[in-house]
């Protein structure tokens, strides 16, 4: 039976104000997997009105309070860990593999925010007035919009929001309209785990209707968002317009370099795994895969014949490598992207169409005499485009030749050559030995370019959602100029 769900405010679930609602499709199936409140200008209000209402007692909350808050939610993260997975594979076309993982990183990112409550350190400095005491202390910023998309729905709700409520924010949460149902089931969990009313709340909808309210609305001081550049550009502006603190995490274009030194084989296990994983939807995918003209051809007959072996079938099949795209719209995209690098001198290895569905063949590109790049941008989906190149200087040049910049890899068994395109490649993070999608709860993740502005993740997202104020002491009587 479909799944009814309302916006989460203040505590309870309840209907749109207009009381329309939307459907939550499975990607796998084309079923209804539910109905979602599908929001406007008035639930965004309503939803903002009960963060707002919310922040002075949860700000004012002792640490350890905030902490023991987020701990239990962890629990009960894991305790819902069968329930959650059912709705992970069938709203977002996961895994079992990749649901579960969801699961367990999201109980991962709340005792790591946990722990970040108490580690809203400030700091002292000298003062040429001898008699002065000047203190630098983080407040939080105050209501948070956290806008968050459908490839790893409940991951990144949790990453986006745990550690701006962990220094003291309340949040209202946008999830993608593709993915509804599982963001509005976190709220709930975090509200048995005893989130007091308003601290945590969740609109439901579309963002030209809801989402765009929300960023705008004058009362909310920091906007998150993971999502595509497009998006990213349109919140940037209205967050610049007015004045509101910003985090940003876009979409990338990213390279797997793979130099001559590194075995081929195993470097295209390697590199299968960072394309193909979830179908490729993954803002962190290898996409670009540089290699040294040496290995080249070896490397490509090899990622050639891993992308045949990949088992594409039932999401709950332990043996399935992924799922589908997430609606037809993106199957068409990822297709396009594919005609476009075979118009432009591309030579398809594999792959190149769909499977069954919206499940698309995981696909190899080889771009041996043309390094023109394909106009359609990032791909979003399980393509890895083959580049040769005759040294490092060369994979280095083709790497940095992209507006992205959020994360790379490098294969290699030189530690220092590996070290040196580490340091010379331009983006947010460099992998040496393993593909460019990794994630870690501590990490700073975002991008150069067009991949983003600040990072999120640990201290730096609560860096990123507090204010700092400097509070001087006059200890003496200091004369006065007049």
């Amino acid at each position: 039976m479909p799944i009814a769900s309302g916006h989460f405010i203040a505590g309870k679930q309840v209907p749109s104000c207009n009381s329309q609602t939307f459907a939550s499709h499975n990607p796998c199936t084309g079923g209804i997997v539910g109905y979602a409140a599908r929001g406007d200008a008035l639930d965004a209000e309503a939803g903002v009105s009960a963060a707002s209402s919310a922040f002075k007692a949860w700000s004012g909350l002792p640490p350890s309070e905030r902490e023991r808050v987020l701990l239990r939610a962890a629990d009960r993260i894991e305790q819902s860990a069968i329930d959650l997975i059912d709705l992970l594979i069938d709203e977002s076309g996961s895994t079992q593999s990749k649901a579960r993982f969801e699961v367990n990183y999201t109980a991962s990112l709340l005792r790591t925010a946990a722990g970040e409550a108490r580690r809203l350190y400030g700091d002292t400095f000298p003062n040429d007035k001898p008699q002065r005491i000047s203190l630098v202390i983080r407040e939080p910023l105050g209501v948070v919009v956290a806008i968050t998309p459908f490839n790893a729905p409940l991951v990144l709700l949790a990453k986006m929001t745990a550690f701006p409520l962990a220094a003291g924010n309340t949040v209202v949460a946008k999830p993608s309209e593709e993915t509804p149902l599982i963001a509005v089931r976190f709220a709930e969990l975090l509200s048995a785990a005893g989130m007091p009313d308003g601290v945590f709340n969740v609109i439901t909808g579309y963002g030209r209707e809801c989402g765009e309210a929300l960023t705008q609305h004058p009362k909310v001081q920091g906007i998150a968002l993971t999502g595509s550049t497009s998006t990213g550009r349109r919140i940037g502006a209205i967050a610049a317009a007015g004045m509101k603190r910003v985090q940003l995490e876009l979409g990338g274009d990213n390279p797997l370099l793979v130099l001559a030194d590194a075995d081929p084989k195993k470097s295209a296990d390697i590199a299968a795994v960072g394309a193909f994983y979830h179908a490729g939807q993954i803002c962190m995918a290898s996409s670009r895969i540089i290699v040294e003209r040496a290995i080249a051809h070896e490397f490509a007959e090899a990622l050639t014949a891993k992308a045949a072996s990949l088992h594409l079938g039932d999401l709950r099949d332990q043996r399935t490598a992924y799922g589908p795209l997430i609606n037809s719209q993106a199957l068409a995209r990822v297709d396009s992207y594919v005609r476009d690098a075979l118009a432009n001198g591309a030579e398809l290895l594999s792959g190149g169409q769909a499977a069954t569905g919206l499940t698309y063949k995981p696909t190899v590109l080889w771009r041996g005499k043309h390094i023109s790049r394909p106009s359609c941008g990032e791909v979003f989906g399980p393509v890895a485009t083959v580049y040769p190149v005759d040294d490092l200087e060369a994979a280095l040049a083709l790497a940095n030749d992209s507006e992205h910049g959020l994360s790379a890899g490098v294969l290699t068994n030189d530690l220092v050559r590996g070290l040196t395109a580490a340091r010379r490649i331009r983006c947010g993070a460099v992998h040496l030995g393993m593909h460019s999608f990794q994630s870690d709860t501590l990490a700073p993740i975002g991008g150069f370019g067009l991949s983003g502005i600040g990072r999120s993740g640990g201290k730096y997202s609560v860096a990123h959602f507090t204010e700092l104020k400097w509070i001087s002491v006059e200890l003496g009587e200091t004369p006065n100029p007049f």
